[in-house]
């Protein structure tokens, strides 16, 4: 009786420390995290690209954003990431009207959701069958 090596698939799957659904932190909680808040009041462009760079994007990202393009996509982009519920009207309409706020929101938060270890992996193995 010959043995047969069966097809395996190896799974990957991330689970986040934090839970889904909320901001960490309000959009004008400045008070919690007075470093972030200093940083963005007295160097705002050096906030916007360390953020950007914490994200994984390219620290000049935010020196190219042009009516509030790329800090739309990356509020989206950390929603999504984080499962944070919202739309890309509601970050528009927040960035138009207290974008140092928002941007402040988004650094914290990755502070906090990078402090905390962000995602715990386990591999999972499971077994083709083939008919």
């Amino acid at each position: 009786m010959a043995v047969q090596q069966q097809p395996t698939q190896v799974v990957t799957v991330m689970t986040s420390g934090q839970s889904p659904g909320t901001w960490s932190t309000g959009l004008c909680d400045c008070c919690s995290d007075m470093g972030t808040c200093c940083c963005g009041y007295w160097c705002f462009p050096c906030m916007q690209c360390q953020t950007a760079g914490d994200f994984g994007w390219c620290c000049c990202m935010p020196l190219l954003d042009v009516c509030c393009v790329v800090s739309c996509i990356l509020r989206s982009s950390i929603r999504e990431r984080h499962d944070i519920p919202g739309s890309c009207c509601d970050d528009c309409c927040k960035l138009f009207w207290c974008y140092p706020c928002v941007w402040c929101q988004m650094n914290r938060e990755l502070k906090i959701r990078n402090n905390r270890g962000g995602a715990h992996t386990s591999v999972v193995t499971t077994q083709v069958i083939s008919a």
